[in-house]
């Protein structure tokens, strides 16, 4: 699992969706669990989990995004896989459109780099 931290999140990637229960040290979080994870035939092409922003399961006040890094399988499903869980997030931090929109795309922009790196 590659960990890194940002300002208003932690961002996890990896290419098991399950390591995200195991990070957090977690059977159960936001209707998801690791039973069905782990049961879940995941493929690049489907996956229990492609992405996920939500809150720390043990922290509430903290905000985590997980990307799938088996579900990158070329430029443009990556910035739609990015982008999405960025929007999530980018709710929980603006109320103006622009600024929803202009922040998750940047974001996005620096996560693309990061996962380019990683892979």
């Amino acid at each position: 699992m590659a960990v890194y931290y940002f300002a208003t999140y932690v961002l996890l990637m990896s290419y098991n969706p399950c390591d995200v229960f195991k990070h957090y040290n977690v059977t159960e979080m936001h209707g998801l669990n690791l039973a069905d994870c782990n049961a879940y035939n995941n493929t690049n092409d489907d996956a229990y989990i492609a992405g996920l922003s939500n809150q720390d399961p043990n922290d509430s006040t903290k905000r985590f995004v997980f990307i799938n890094l088996s579900r990158c399988n070329n430029d443009i499903e990556t910035m739609g896989l990015v982008m999405h869980e960025m929007m999530h997030h980018s709710f929980t931090l603006h109320k103006d459109e622009e600024e929803i929109i202009t922040w998750a795309e940047n974001e996005s922009y620096e996560i693309i780099k990061i996962i380019n790196h990683e892979k």
